[in-house]
């Protein structure tokens, strides 16, 4: 990997204008293979590298990418960064500065420690999976395997000493299965897999898989045979999947301060109560229980450590996720949420792992406690806006009737707005689980770690 180091001194120098600046080398590799119904659909390696920097100068930042990754080709970005700097401050000078930060420093590699293999064992793989679903569930009306990996290299030097070297890999098996019924397919989805290479997680034999595969073909079989709920405010429980994806994209945008800026509804809010006082929601940097999380980020793209930040204490909105940029106008402190996914990206303000806090109440006691309501697992496609109002669909789940799990649900939605849904917030369950596989779409994709435990509240469900 390119090594940035040697452009310290030229990297302090702030000269002509600039009051701070960064320089980035990033590569992204990327392996996606899929099966559709026994037939290879894609087999794709895609490779991304380069360099990039920025420099800040009378309230701008400039930026400037390269994508041949040389020390030579770094100076040129920072050259080009800082004229680009120097230019939007002379067109329109404007107020604004960067919060002061410590010396942050980060030298951390999740690399596997086991050999790459070819790309052919990947392959067989998925044809493998593939072949033992067909033998297995010959009544499935059709069937998808797709192997995925991502590994994120990134050496940032910035001009506050701040230095980050790492590397973060994520890979993940998903398996999709469609029945007929008598409403059309009806399909159902699970993923497995997390932080680490393809290597680390799948040398496996596809025999091993089994348990997992009945699971989910009973699942589409339950679903194909399911119902629609009724329409309207219900009592309902929400898995940790589909928690952590309402606290991600409902709650968690809002609470981003570049987007606070831009008028969300937490710009009002900070310091008021916004949810039931058992609800705590926090962003984690890199670990949570002693465990790392899906995302972990120790030192931001801006050189900035990564802290914890509490969003929601006890009910209560405590503080907004920052760039240094935002923490300076707003007078917090910088929480180390400045990310890029590309070298040729500027780095954002973005959520790492998001995750509502556990309870005390057991998931049983928590269905007994719902007359007439739903279980609602597995989060489909959606959308939230910055006033906090969403609607997702949902992929599973039950029916509750006299507090028993009763007949299988099919695919629904559910809507409302995320601080009314939090403070209905009446039980939250003892379990934690991370969903690894997700990715945010604010601009430029991100791949984020989501979670939390169950939680009972009222919100609106969609059906007949």
């Amino acid at each position: 990997m390119l090594d940035l180091r040697s452009l310290k001194p030229e990297i302090a120098s702030t000269s002509p204008s600039g009051t701070s600046c960064e320089v980035r080398f990033q590569e992204n590799k990327s392996i996606r293979i899929s099966m559709l119904n026994g037939q290879l659909m894609m087999n794709s390696q895609d490779v991304s590298r380069g360099v990039s920097a920025r420099a800040f100068a009378g309230g701008y930042w400039g930026f400037s990418s390269q994508s041949v990754a040389s020390l030579e080709t770094a100076r040129k970005a920072l050259r080009d960064a800082r004229r680009n700097a120097a230019f939007l401050q002379q067109r329109a000078p404007r107020n604004g500065g960067l919060v002061g930060v410590a010396q942050a420093s980060s030298d951390k590699l999740y690399a596997s420690r086991v050999n790459p293999v070819p790309s052919g064992v990947w392959i067989e793989l998925v044809k493998s999976v593939d072949a033992l679903i067909a033998k297995r569930y010959p009544d499935l009306k059709a069937r998808s395997v797709t192997l995925m990996s991502l590994h994120m290299r990134k050496q940032i030097v910035t001009s506050s000493d701040g230095f980050l070297s790492s590397m973060v890999p994520r890979s993940h098996l998903f398996v999709a299965m469609t029945k007929d019924s008598p409403h059309g397919p009806i399909q159902h989805r699970e993923i497995r897999g997390g932080l680490g290479e393809l290597q680390d997680l799948f040398l496996i034999r596809p025999d091993s898989l089994e348990g997992w595969l009945d699971e989910i073909y009973a699942r589409t079989s339950r679903k194909a045979e399911g119902i629609l709920p009724e329409a309207g405010m219900h009592d309902v429980i929400l898995d940790s999947d589909l928690a952590g994806v309402l606290a991600h994209e409902a709650v968690g945008h809002t609470a981003e301060a570049d987007l606070v800026l831009g008028g969300s509804v937490a710009g009002d809010n900070l310091g008021n109560v916004v949810a039931s006082p058992l609800v705590s929601l926090v962003d984690f940097a890199h670990t949570y229980r002693g465990t790392v999380c899906p995302q972990p980020v120790h030192v931001d793209d801006e050189g900035v450590a990564a802290t914890d930040t509490v969003i929601i204490d006890k009910g209560v909105l405590k503080t907004f996720m920052h760039n240094r940029e935002t923490a300076e106008h707003f007078k917090h402190k910088a929480t180390g949420h400045a990310r890029a996914f590309t070298f040729a990206d500027e780095p954002l303000i973005r959520m790492r792992n998001t995750a509502i806090l556990p309870g005390k109440s057991k998931l049983e006691e928590m269905i007994a406690s719902i007359d007439n309501g739903y279980y609602l697992m597995k989060s489909g496609n959606g959308q939230a806006d910055t006033t906090g109002e969403f609607m997702f669909a949902t992929g599973t789940g039950y029916e509750i009737k006299n507090g028993k799990l009763g007949r299988a649900l099919r695919d629904s939605t559910i809507s409302g707005v995320a601080f009314d849904m939090l403070r209905s917030v009446s039980m939250i369950s003892d379990e934690f689980t991370w969903e690894s596989a997700g990715y945010c779409g604010k601009k430029q994709p991100m791949p984020v770690g989501m979670g939390g435990p169950s939680i009972k509240a009222r919100v609106h469900v969609g059906g007949r």
